[in-house]
């Protein structure tokens, strides 16, 4: 799979995809925006880290601990969090924490095995873009075929837009 197959998709709907994925830090060299997995990242000197800041995103694997990039997400612009496989759901975790409890405002992105059935999931924990490479996903998009159930049970990182859709337990009396 290419980049070039890769569709990005965001609660507005497509979008141009600014970043590109790489597997050593040679690609900061090219410039533009590049997206390092955690090892690589973790790996590189202060003073580059700091001089290519707002143009590096990190990328975690399910496996990867979040605090390994808690001390800069300050300033990081970027998390992608893996999703190697449709039943590895560690990854909607470390994006509710990133948002909750880390209160991470930058762009977290869902990378991998995303299907159309966890569209709306995703999005209400807080991922921001998806990367979307599976054929079937991409034309239920275009279609303009967001799967995704009207009311909630449980309470997540983005409000539900509707006021009443959570369960009884969950509102105010």
């Amino acid at each position: 799979m290419s980049m070039s197959d890769v569709r990005l998709w965001t609660p507005e709907g497509f979008r141009d995809n600014l970043w590109r994925k790489a597997e050593d830090i040679a690609a900061l060299h090219d410039g533009g925006h590049v997206i390092l997995p955690l090892g690589i990242f973790l790996e590189l000197d202060e003073t580059t880290r700091r001089n290519a800041i707002e143009r590096i995103g990190v990328e975690l694997l399910p496996g990867d601990a979040l605090d390994a990039v808690l001390p800069y997400l300050a300033h990081l612009p970027l998390v992608a969090l893996a999703f190697p496989a449709f039943n590895d759901g560690r990854s909607y975790s470390k994006a509710e924490l990133l948002r909750t409890r880390h209160g991470y405002r930058g762009e977290i992105r869902a990378t991998g095995d995303v299907l159309i059935d966890q569209i709306a999931h995703m999005f209400r924990v807080g991922f921001s873009t998806l990367e979307i490479v599976n054929p079937y996903t991409i034309g239920q998009l275009e279609a303009g075929k967001e799967a995704g159930i009207p009311l909630y049970y449980q309470p997540a990182a983005k409000a539900s837009a509707a006021p009443g859709s959570y369960a009884w337990r969950r509102v105010s009396a």
